[in-house]
């Protein structure tokens, strides 16, 4: 036969037999419906759509080998706008107050008869409580009660600036690529490294991070970089051998990994980004050929967002990898609308892309090399990429979701009682009525959910940097409950199982009074009128609290008054503007920043306030004060409130409509906690030293409302109390059955500095192990027994500071071990009390933001708390 009539028999034969195959398929194995929203196979699976065409890389000349997937690991910590200073003031306390009188307990002695519930014991006998929001909490309903709830984020009055504070437009730092916006920039958001420094370092959104290729890597991409880090592939650091089980001194995940970029074939040297719509818990990133361009893609980059989603105008798709395409595989008749391949990558990782044209139109991807997928010229439409490591059923939940993506987050908050629960929702794209958002939950949002919400939980999770594993929830909302709120809480010591101790033995008044004589006294205006907003709060909420003693709890009014006078006129130096640097309102970035850097240009001066650093810590002391001085004189406060409302809508405005703040700039409401870093640009993102600052800050605000009757500001200060709770307990402060960081880190109890990326057991001012578990304790207050559980300060103090540990407290020197004591007296207040009130007890032991007579203050009163319980048992 002629070869050509072979030739025509073999076309027809290709032609045709598909068809007859297809029509002599069993109607059981039929292709379901494409517009159900889930199908199944014949054996009940999801179905996922039928394996279609399988591509390879062409073939070359040149020996295929494996990419390296270790990634860059660069260990160096980044100190800028961190000086290397200890967090104390300039300390001036008596070196010491002789007690005659040796301790003695008094069973007769008059205590708060407040009802309390019996605590449980341990089987050595000891008394421990654990907050009732540590508890395991999962899935419950938690029934509000019939009384009025409160809303946690009712707008503060959006007055202009009080006159003494000046305006200016320099800020030193440039908005790079930020598209103009009405409201504010968060300048502490994940997404900042965006608009920093040379923007191209990584933003993580857990559990993916995102970075700007920007010509570099082994393929010298333009797009967007997207990388997803497995446990194996951390770098740890040496282990120390000091602290029991040797834990390793830091962990850090790769970065530079790109596993897969999202870019175009028309970016090059002249591409740009630019940022618009940034927002609490979301951002837009984009990629434009060059400056001016109508062609670009849009990044909708949202905190959880379960694809990476990628926004193509009137560009040719260009779908890369550092890490080389093993094949990709089209999976035909997934849905109509939507080309769905799957994609697997030569460290043997498993990735899902979903192209959706905006006019319907096939992308036609081919494979155009190992590093290189690409499309059709003047392609527009959706492009979304997720990692896949549950088989079939995450490949489901995936596809469930697939073709719409989150825009932005909000979060919304109400409390009834001593019940909070909060809401986060996002607004969606995509599909118009398309299916539910799939988006990544932390493990502390997990044990928060309701169960309308837990029950929407998939079997997918991954892994995220620094917070455990997270996992993939369907669902456009998520509805969280915290069951056990703080409010009564108030100036006195307090523990979550004793409650408030507002009065004290006559023994114990006595010998405070002695201490609290001398300190009260002291030069106020002195010690607070310093050249750190820092320092300079963090003393005048120290004899803020001096006052309240003397007053409520010593009943000494008139030397209460004495130093409240004094304590009001230091006050007015920062009210005034008057201290040594100034405060003003930067209107380029939107908050209230020290003139320091502005005088000196130094960015590091005041911990970097003025780039926006730690104004949580800084604010915090300042709000704490006033709220003191506002519950003693409630005359001084309508002079006085502008000031510190301004300082509370800088650090935690709670309304996306201020037209002069960022709604909430330092407490992160899908993190659960602050992150302290502002405009600096940082290979690990934002990042937080002090988890006990973060919670009194929280604490400040709850107390400033309190004392100004705002309910909603009390309600919001006692919501971020109990999920700071929760997330200190699951991510900073580790138990020995923490299961979220890992094993061989878990030893070092407290963190050290935790960054998105890494964390690092260790401070910006040295690694004594005071100073690193330290910096979590201080400033010993009300809420520190709430978010320090007793268990993780029993463990700590036997690891680090008991007498028989390697750096027993009793050896420790200066101020630090003043504040090891404190702490301990949240568990031990007898051992605590007999130290602080012990003979020729030497002043330098109280740094210069704490008291001697705070410190015993609170150790009497847990000690008499718990002496009564005892003697009920």
């Amino acid at each position: 036969m002629a070869s050509w009539v072979q030739n025509l028999l073999l076309v027809i034969l290709l032609t045709f037999i598909p068809q007859v195959l297809t029509l002599a398929i069993p109607s059981r194995y039929q292709i379901p419906s494409l517009n159900s929203p889930k199908a199944y196979n014949a054996s009940g699976e999801p179905y996922l759509g039928v394996t279609g065409v399988t591509q390879y890389p062409p073939t070359t000349a040149v020996a295929y080998s494996r990419s390296d997937t270790t990634g860059l690991i660069n260990t160096a910590l980044e100190t800028e706008g961190h000086p290397s200073i200890q967090p104390f003031p300039t300390p001036s306390i008596p070196s010491f107050v002789s007690f005659t009188t040796a301790f003695k307990f008094s069973t007769s002695t008059n205590i708060i008869r407040n009802t309390v519930s019996a605590p449980s014991k341990t089987p050595n006998g000891t008394h421990t409580y654990e907050p009732p929001m540590i508890s395991h909490h999962r899935r419950r309903s938690v029934e509000m009660d019939r009384r009025a709830s409160t809303d946690c984020f009712q707008p503060l009055a959006t007055s202009s600036l009080p006159r003494q504070i000046l305006s200016r437009a320099d800020h030193p730092v440039p908005k790079l690529g930020i598209v103009p916006q009405k409201i504010a920039v968060s300048t502490n958001k994940f997404y900042a490294n965006f608009f920093l420094g040379n923007q191209n370092q990584a933003v993580w959104t857990h559990p993916y991070s995102l970075t700007w290729s920007k010509g570099g890597g082994a393929i010298h991409s333009w797009g967007i970089a997207v990388s997803h880090v497995e446990a194996y592939q951390r770098a740890y650091g040496p282990q120390d051998s000091k602290i029991p089980g040797a834990p390793v001194r830091y962990f850090i995940n790769p970065v530079g990994i790109q596993s897969i970029i999202l870019s175009a074939i028309e970016f090059g040297s002249s591409t740009v980004l630019t940022t618009d719509s940034l927002q609490a818990f979301s951002a837009n990133a984009n990629l434009l050929p060059q400056a001016g361009s109508p062609s670009r893609i849009t990044f909708p980059v949202v905190q959880g967002m379960g694809f990476v989603t990628a926004i193509y105008r009137n560009l040719m798709p260009a779908v890369q990898s550092v890490l080389r395409f093993r094949k990709i595989v089209q999976v035909s008749h997934y849905r109509a609308g939507t080309f769905k391949y799957r994609i697997t990558l030569d460290d043997n990782t498993t990735w899902l892309l979903y192209a959706i044209p905006g006019n319907g139109q096939d992308p036609r991807l081919q494979l155009v090399s190992d590093t290189q997928i690409q499309g059709i010229r003047g392609w527009t439409g959706v492009i979304q990429v997720s990692k896949n490591t549950a088989g079939t059923n995450g490949e489901s939940a995936y596809d469930a979701s697939a073709g719409t993506y989150p825009m932005s987050g909000i979060v919304s908050a109400s409390v009834t009682g001593s019940i909070g629960m909060y809401q986060l929702k996002w607004t969606k794209g995509g599909l118009a009525n398309g299916p539910s958002l799939l988006m990544f939950a932390f493990p502390h949002h997990l044990q928060s959910f309701d169960a309308s919400t837990a029950g929407r939980k998939t079997s997918l999770q991954l892994q995220t940097t620094t917070k455990g594993v997270a996992t993939a929830v369907l669902g456009d909302s998520w509805t969280l409950i915290e069951p056990s709120l703080p409010t009564d809480m108030g100036f006195s010591p307090w523990t979550p199982s004793l409650r408030s101790k507002a009065s004290l033995s006559a023994y114990a008044t006595n010998v405070i009074k002695e201490v609290a004589k001398y300190e009260i006294q002291q030069d106020m205006d002195a010690q607070t009128n310093l050249a750190s907003m820092y320092f300079s709060g963090k003393a005048l909420s120290k004899f803020a609290i001096i006052v309240y003693v003397v007053k409520d709890l010593l009943h000494e009014p008139e030397l209460a008054a004495q130093g409240l006078e004094q304590l009001k006129g230091a006050f007015a130096k920062f009210v005034t503007n008057q201290q040594v640097y100034p405060l003003v309102y930067d209107s380029k970035w939107g908050g209230i920043v020290s003139s320091a850097t502005y005088k000196t240009g130094d960015p590091d001066q005041d911990s970097g306030n003025t780039y926006y650093n730690d104004h949580h810590f800084h604010y915090g002391y300042f709000i704490h004060a006033a709220a003191v001085i506002a519950y003693l004189d409630p005359q001084w406060l309508p002079l006085n409130a502008p000031w510190v409302t301004i300082l509370i809508r800088d650090a935690a405005s709670p309304s996306s409509s201020d037209p002069l703040f960022p709604f909430s700039r330092m407490f992160d409401w899908y993190h659960g906690h602050s992150f302290a870093k502002g405009l600096f640009e940082s290979a690990d993102s934002k990042d937080e030293e002090s988890s006990s600052e973060d919670a009194f800050f929280a604490y400040a605000i709850k107390m400033w409302g309190k004392v100004t009757g705002n309910q909603s500001m009390e309600a919001r200060g006692n919501m971020m109390l109990a999920i700071l709770a929760r997330t200190l307990d699951n991510y900073f402060l580790m138990r020995n059955n923490n299961r979220n960081q890992p094993p061989n880190f878990i030893g070092n109890k407290a963190t050290g500095i935790l960054f998105e990326n890494k964390i690092d057991h260790t401070t910006y001012f040295g690694s004594k192990p005071e100073y690193i578990q330290g910096i979590h304790m201080l400033p010993l207050s009300p809420s520190s027994s709430f978010t320090r559980s007793p268990t993780f300060i029993s463990e700590e103090w036997t690891t680090y500071f008991s007498d028989k540990s390697f750096n027993p407290a009793a050896k420790v020197t200066g101020g630090w071990k003043g504040i090891l004591y404190g702490n301990l007296a949240c568990i031990n207040p007898r051992t605590a009390w007999q130290f602080f009130s012990q003979d020729n007890f030497d002043g330098n032991w109280i740094d210069g933001g704490a008291s001697r007579t705070w410190y015993m203050t609170y150790s009497a009163g847990e000690y008499l708390h718990r002496y009564l319980m005892r003697r009920l048992w």
